[in-house]
């Protein structure tokens, strides 16, 4: 496709084109339908947790409602980049430039609404396990969803400043996107202007809300690790971890591929490694979510079970 279709009186690039996995074309088939079981498989895996525990008084605690919200920010977060990628399979791989920022602009606001409910989630536990006797009185379910609230706001102002600076570079070459979908970085190489600011403080906010919410899990695992240590019973330290397994093992997934994509000082980069980072964290993650919490965690498979039972019968 020329380029100059995405551009004004030759100068002004109004729209773009998402270039995607262009080595994989021969089985764009393939890819097309197994993109949509993984976002099937997404969207029902997470509306099936969602439903056990609003069905479920007795999963009404924090533990389980911040897993719930977890899963309705899930639905949204892949909303905002599968769809697109599925239309892009289609040969309709044109963004427009609003369009393009917009996506930008949702993409990295729940991100970071995810990461910081991870860390309102690990304060949860640490809750629960260091300090069992004043935990009932302090984590209620106001506050948890008070919690919620504050890492909802933290997610929407999050990107604000890198977006609007975005928006400030002049775009007057190539609309090419070598990216899976619009992001920061695929965006700004295409910029005819200086964009060493936009760069330093991508690396800036990047790194301060990631270091932060890491720092604050970390520090709650530790207190964790050594207050579960002091159980005398195997048993009681068994069944303290097993609460804390799902979540750790997201946060893993989760921190891993955003820091390897996110935080570091150049505009250059391998764009395979980008697409690949950007398919474990929009796509893999959000389908593993509901396989973690249902296969560690003993309540939601039982009901998960009795579910299926009921459905076959």
């Amino acid at each position: 496709m020329n380029n100059d279709m995405g551009r004004t009186n030759q100068s002004l690039v109004t729209q773009f084109i998402i270039i995607g996995f262009p080595d994989l074309e021969k089985t764009q088939g393939f890819l097309f339908a197994l993109l949509i079981i993984i976002y099937a498989f997404t969207i029902c895996g997470n509306l099936t947790i969602i439903s056990l525990i609003c069905t479920h008084r007795h999963l009404h605690v924090p533990l389980y409602l911040f897993v719930a919200i977890l899963s309705f920010l899930e639905i949204w977060y892949t909303a905002v980049t599968i769809p697109k990628m599925l239309t892009n399979m289609l040969n309709e791989n044109i963004i427009s430039y609003v369009g393009c920022l917009l996506q930008i602009y949702f993409l990295h606001c729940l991100g970071i609404t995810e990461t910081y409910i991870l860390t309102a989630m690990a304060y949860d536990r640490y809750m629960a396990i260091c300090d069992p006797l004043r935990y009932p009185s302090i984590m209620t379910t106001s506050c948890c969803f008070q919690l919620a609230g504050c890492c909802w706001v933290i997610g929407f102002l999050g990107p604000l400043t890198q977006v609007l600076l975005l928006s400030k570079l002049s775009f007057c070459g190539s609309n090419k996107i070598e990216h899976i979908f619009c992001d920061f970085t695929p965006l700004m190489n295409l910029a005819c202007s200086d964009i060493s600011l936009n760069v330093n403080v991508d690396f800036s906010i990047n790194s301060f809300l990631l270091f932060f919410a890491f720092c604050c899990i970390i520090l709650s695992y530790l207190k964790i690790i050594s207050a579960v240590l002091k159980i005398s019973t195997t048993e009681g330290r068994k069944k303290a971890f097993s609460t804390c397994g799902a979540h750790l093992t997201v946060v893993l997934l989760f921190f891993g591929s955003v820091a390897f994509m996110y935080v570091r000082l150049t505009k250059t980069y391998s764009v395979n490694y980008d697409r690949i980072m950007a398919v474990i964290y929009s796509v893999l993650t959000p389908m593993c979510n509901p396989i973690i919490y249902s296969l560690r965690n003993q309540e939601i498979r039982v009901l998960l079970g009795k579910k299926i039972k009921l459905l076959n019968n």
